[in-house]
């Protein structure tokens, strides 16, 4: 009888690339299959159906990943920013690509990236990711055009790219020449919102004032606010 698909580690150091074998055998491996033999390479549409059955499971969220997350998934694990949607939908992913080859300008692998995303989301933002307040899986480029269009203090929330398990909040600044800039904040880890929630934090950077496109942050993030320091007004 075939179980599922157990790795054996001896250090903590090896139970990220154990959690990707194990997806991945468990994901596209075939019933009928020859012991140990998995495929190389699976289509992306595949890998996004995966990657979304993850996530909910991990996160235990019934919001799964949107057309417009698997778009910055693609571009990020097949490095090309010039191909359509449609074009992704017709490639495949190497496991290589997927949990070998470092990301290009970083220190780690897709999955690993990937990863450090559920953990933060599960330990720290599940109510925000079901409440559709962090659109997460979004280019720091990207931001600038949504943003740049936007009144002073419009922010929004994205995984950080440089760090593995980090949400930033970017935000538009803008000058009374009307020019405009837009700021990334220093990413949060698990360690920052165990010790301030999300919530709180956003509360307390009077520079932001409307989450994209415009939703006052009170009215978006009130409900996440620590009562104790609302009553310490």
């Amino acid at each position: 009888v075939l179980s599922l698909p157990i790795v054996v580690i001896v250090h903590g150091n090896q139970d990220n690339n154990a959690k990707a074998t194990v997806l991945w055998d468990n994901a596209f491996s075939e019933i009928d299959r020859v012991p140990f033999v998995v495929a190389e390479r699976v289509p992306w549409e595949k890998m996004c159906d995966t990657l979304n059955l993850k996530f909910m499971a991990e996160v235990q969220t019934t919001k799964g990943l949107l057309k417009d997350h698997y778009f910055f998934l693609a571009q990020k694990i097949f490095n090309d920013h010039s191909a359509s949607f449609e074009d992704f939908q017709s490639r495949s992913v190497s496991w290589a690509q997927f949990n070998k080859e470092i990301l290009p300008g970083r220190g780690f692998t897709f999955w690993q990236w990937f990863d450090g995303v559920l953990d933060l989301t599960k330990r720290c933002l599940k109510s925000y990711w079901s409440d559709r307040l962090i659109i997460g899986f979004i280019s720091k480029q990207y931001v600038c055009k949504l943003l740049s269009t936007q009144p002073d203090g419009t922010f929004l929330l994205r995984f950080s790219d440089s760090e593995i398990g980090g949400v930033t909040i970017a935000h538009v600044i803008r000058g009374k020449d009307g020019s405009s800039q837009v700021e990334n904040i220093q990413p949060f880890s698990v360690k920052d919102l165990s010790i301030r929630s999300l919530g709180d934090r956003i509360r307390d950077l009077g520079q932001l004032r409307n989450l994209y496109p415009n939703i006052p942050k009170d009215q978006a993030f009130g409900s996440h606010y620590n009562s104790e320091w609302v009553g310490a007004e």
